[in-house]
């Protein structure tokens, strides 16, 4: 796949709209700030649909894959979307990474850990930004905002290693 692709995930409570750029994006954050409830909600949708009160909109099929079956799951997936949660132990593995790289699927990968066997890009490395309350029937947009700044990252390493 190339090309950014805009996904948009809703329901009467929570709104998350987002852009993926690159063929592997990385969620991290700290609990509590929705990422479970994203691939929740995008796995409500692909069991029941609209009757799952879930809208999703996007140019590209979305899916989750989910445990020691993952690569049967994955196998019925192309030119698509994949979301998988984090505490799936398979996303560390070398087999893994092998897999994924003769797809032609994006990858939101949900999780805390490092995954030295993927090649993504420091710049699709992103936290969930909440705007609104919850507990409240009030709609609830979430957005993405990038961990690090290349740039910023750039500027610090050059300080720390010039010559005075």
């Amino acid at each position: 796949m190339k090309g950014k692709h805009k996904v948009i995930v809703q329901n009467k409570r929570i709104r998350y709209d987002f852009e993926l750029n690159r063929n592997i994006t990385i969620l991290q954050g700290d609990s509590a700030t929705g990422k479970t409830i994203l691939i929740e909600m995008i796995q409500e949708y692909m069991n029941q649909g609209k009757a799952s009160m879930v809208d999703l909109q996007c140019d590209k099929k979305c899916g989750v894959i989910s445990g020691s079956t993952w690569q049967g799951q994955l196998s019925q997936f192309s030119d698509s979307i994949i979301f998988i949660d984090e505490g799936n132990s398979f996303i560390l593995s070398v087999e893994f990474a092998k897999e994924i790289q003769k797809t032609d699927n994006y990858y939101v990968i949900v999780t805390r850990e490092g995954l030295p066997n993927l090649p993504y890009s420091v710049e699709e490395i992103y936290g969930i930004h909440s705007s609104g309350k919850y507990g409240h029937l009030k709609k609830c947009y979430q957005t993405f905002y990038h961990l690090y700044n290349i740039q910023s990252a750039e500027k610090k390493y050059i300080s720390q290693n010039s010559d005075y």
